[in-house]
């Protein structure tokens, strides 16, 4: 499978998951283009093009030519040097790897993490909080983790990828989709009763199951295990947590409780004034149950997987 494909594969799978309608899609990548054609042309060379097409900042071909022949990959949730070098190793030792595929994002997909951000502004607006409050709150919050990430070494994996002749790609938004959707999608389907029914309903998931026998599996960190679950809303994907300020807003339209892959201490607190039932089903096995959603797709057409930084290979087609 060529490397572009896996790409344009990996996109497919995210815009097919994602919970915005294909309109607005459609229009994120419009303005995209509006803001390209309205540059003077020599601004036009630091503007990245893949913004055209792809309506996932954070996920990017970092190293390598779309046309590369992929034998097979080696996928983690966080793929730095350490694991770029383990990759060399592996094929050292005759693994047919060819492809850095990481989770988190490395490069150009960590640089602009905060534009995916937006995106939680519409997540917000389908459980009926306005979209104009939705836009101002997410706003500040997205430039908040904008400045925070700007002094970050972002290319160190990627350099290391390109000297030992590995092609490089991020898949962050896509699969944070996919989990999403998911995990939404057997939440309704099965309809826990209580917030004890929920945490066992998520041990059934082999990617949670697994993370429980290691030790940091599903968890309820904000409510009584006896109580009702209520209105349950996912919240796994849109870059990284949003404002605090969202929790009233959701608590306003009727959100009992939220399901996360992780919430800070500083959530948890305000959650807890709001009694707004949180629960965790894990960070990096969530992102695990994602990237092994797009997996599925790339791995069907021929591409050898291997597994290492937390990913956990569950195939369901």
């Amino acid at each position: 499978m060529k490397l572009g494909d896996i790409y344009t594969t990996a996109i497919a799978a995210g815009i097919e998951a994602d919970a915005r309608t294909r309109p607005e899609i459609d229009h994120v990548l419009a303005s995209a283009k509006n803001e390209y054609d309205e540059l003077a042309e020599d601004e036009k060379e630091f503007f990245d093009t893949e913004r055209l097409t792809n309506p996932y900042d954070d996920t990017r071909i970092c190293v390598g030519d779309p046309d590369l022949e992929v034998r097979g990959l080696i996928t983690g949730i966080d793929m730095e040097v350490g694991e770029v070098v383990l990759a060399d190793r592996l094929r050292e030792r005759g693994a047919p790897i060819d492809l850095v595929f990481a989770h988190h994002p490395e490069g150009p997909g960590y640089a602009n993490l905060h534009r995916v951000m937006y995106m939680q502004a519409d997540l917000w607006a389908a459980r009926g909080v306005g979209i104009g409050v939705a836009d101002a709150m997410i706003a500040p919050r997205a430039e908040e983790v904008r400045r925070k990430i700007m002094p970050v070494n972002h290319y160190r994996a990627i350099d290391a990828a390109r000297l030992l002749g590995l092609a490089s790609m991020s898949c962050h938004t896509p699969a944070d989709n996919n989990v999403n959707r998911f995990v939404q999608d057997l939440i309704d389907g099965e309809a826990p009763r209580t917030l004890d029914d929920l945490v066992r309903l998520l041990h059934s998931v082999p990617e949670y199951g697994d993370a429980a026998k290691k030790g940091y599996g599903p968890i309820l960190v904000q409510g009584s295990g006896s109580a009702r679950c209520g209105t349950c809303v996912v919240d796994m994907t849109g870059g990284t947590e949003g404002p605090t300020e969202a929790l009233d807003k959701l608590v306003a339209v009727g959100v009992d409780t939220l399901v996360g892959m992780h919430y800070s201490e500083e959530h948890r607190k305000h959650a807890e004034k709001l009694h707004l039932n949180l629960v965790i089903a894990g960070h990096v096995s969530s992102d695990a149950l994602g990237m092994n959603l797009v997996l599925d797709r790339i791995e069907g057409q021929g591409v050898e997987v291997f597994c290492t930084s937390g990913m956990v290979r569950v195939r369901r087609s």
